[in-house]
């Protein structure tokens, strides 16, 4: 069976046509069980999300900040595994439709084994992978495998990134690129700075055809709107997280929350500040 790739850059791509951004939603696998995960990232589709990434709780997440490294912690300590990982990623794009993929660091799949990883990923309709902390020059394995089994493998830009490298990383990657907003870990901001637009333009231009997705830092409306104006897509994770930590007795208010917080960040990929 193969992968969701073409269901990403088809939604990407649908979303440019209406002539805004696409809001891309992290939630991790697990928290705060897997069944309340798998509601949740419903919830967030029902909201308005276009694009889902499925975090796989590690135990040393050095791009995530303290929000999420507090999600992970809950969802390791409940015994998540890679198996409920895949469960997510099938039941909610049976559920939706819609593309997922995951995002993981390169340890627990190169543990896991590439080929299984990859096939199983496939097996349950994910769309590919974010691999924060897999250098381009040391990916043809993954990538190989991502290729046979349709999905994308999308990697990941910041602002300290030389033009040489840009290019580099965007003739090797698919879907997307995830452009980091800022040096630093996830978490929410006040601003999400000038330095996302420039990384944009600049990774633009090495490969136009690659759209380009910006986090870190976006957490409400206005923050959505503002990256919408320079960037194909708006990627959210910590202000998710933090809605459901914030409800973490309550499973109908944590859906809702998740639900409304969509629909708000909808709202501002549309323009609509």
């Amino acid at each position: 069976m193969t992968g969701n790739r073409q269901l990403l850059s088809d939604t990407l791509a649908a979303a440019r046509s209406e002539g805004r951004s696409a809001l891309i939603a992290y939630l991790p696998a697990g928290f705060p069980t897997v069944d309340g995960g798998i509601d949740a990232i419903k919830a967030v589709f029902e909201g308005g999300a276009d694009v889902v990434e499925v975090g796989l709780p590690h135990s040393d997440p050095v791009l995530d900040g303290p929000v999420i490294q507090t999600a992970d912690d809950i969802a390791l300590r409940g015994g998540v595994k890679i198996a409920d990982v895949m469960r997510t990623v099938r039941e909610a794009h049976q559920a939706t439709g819609k593309p997922v993929l995951v995002m993981t660091y390169w340890n627990p799949i190169d543990r896991y084994g590439v080929e299984r990883f990859t096939a199983e990923l496939a097996e349950a309709g994910g769309a590919g992978c974010i691999l924060p902390d897999l250098p381009v020059q040391e990916s043809a394995l993954w990538r190989e495998h991502a290729e046979k089994h349709d999905l994308a493998t999308v990697f990941v830009v910041a602002p300290s990134s030389k033009d040489a490298r840009l290019a580099e990383i965007t003739a090797a990657g698919s879907g997307f690129v995830y452009a980091a907003s800022l040096m630093g870990v996830t978490g929410t901001r006040a601003s999400v700075g000038a330095q996302a637009q420039d990384l944009v333009g600049r990774t633009r231009a090495t490969r136009a055809d690659l759209p380009v997705c910006v986090g870190l830092g976006v957490s409400n409306r206005a923050q959505a709107a503002e990256v919408a104006g320079f960037a194909d897509g708006v990627i959210v994770g910590s202000a998710f997280v933090q809605r459901m930590l914030d409800t973490a007795d309550d499973a109908e208010a944590r859906l809702k929350a998740v639900r409304e917080l969509a629909a708000d960040l909808a709202e501002g990929v549309r323009g609509r500040a």
